[in-house]
């Protein structure tokens, strides 16, 4: 029983590194050379692995895998030839890639019985795919309706920001950089905002609900 539970944290584990690296090269997605075909490498690898290593469901590993796949080719065609329709087939696959990740998480976390160390992982790594999921969302509201976000320094609204304005808002830290104009756009900030503080809420009562279960357990088998 422990090399199996260290087998799932050492997935988890994995999977939050992965998250984290990830956070960190989203530079290259827009840089020269090969720096994008590695960025989308990693992305379109991290959830693939996730969804295969947390879950034996052959629907979510399908839908991964060819999402996976779309996303890497879309993601590079459009690094290399901007503005053509790969964009929007990139925030379309996206949406689909990340969601099946977070379906998979929030299975893998109210499936669990007790508060083990791959549980809070897995809820950490949730937390930052609900940040991912809001970008591509962000990135196709923008282009159905162009001047939807704005940008205090006057820059061009590129998928790097819309990124970094996804977990401003997801942590209502909101430094008012980058502020949605349309109607759209202020709704799904508002409600991405309310997903932070309510997933705090939701994820506490959750762990002390297995906690709570877990004491009870201990106290029934001592007596």
């Amino acid at each position: 029983m422990p090399r199996l539970l260290q087998l799932e944290r050492n997935k988890n584990l994995f999977l939050l590194l992965t998250i984290l690296i990830h956070n960190l090269m989203y530079p290259l997605s827009t840089g020269a050379g090969l720096q994008p075909v590695l960025f989308y490498t990693v992305f379109s690898f991290q959830f693939v692995a996730g969804v295969y290593m947390l879950t034996t469901q052959q629907a979510s590993r399908l839908i991964i895998l060819v999402s996976g796949i779309g996303t890497f080719i879309s993601g590079v065609i459009n690094a290399y030839t901007p503005d053509t329709l790969a964009l929007p087939a990139l925030y379309l696959t996206v949406i689909v890639y990340v969601s099946t990740m977070l379906v998979v998480l929030v299975n893998y976390i109210f499936a669990a019985r007790r508060v083990l160390v791959e549980v809070i992982l897995a809820a950490t790594s949730l937390y930052l795919v609900i940040g991912f999921l809001y970008t591509p969302i962000y990135g196709l509201i923008e282009l159905l309706e162009p001047g939807s976000f704005t940008v205090s320094s006057g820059a061009e609204v590129t998928w790097q920001q819309l990124f970094y304005f996804s977990y401003t808002t997801l942590t209502t830290l909101g430094y008012g950089d980058t502020t949605p104009v349309t109607f759209y756009a202020q709704a799904f900030a508002a409600f991405e905002a309310i997903t932070g503080v309510l997933y705090t809420v939701i994820l506490l009562s959750r762990l002390v609900g297995l906690y709570e279960v877990e004491r009870v357990d201990i106290t029934i088998h001592s007596d």
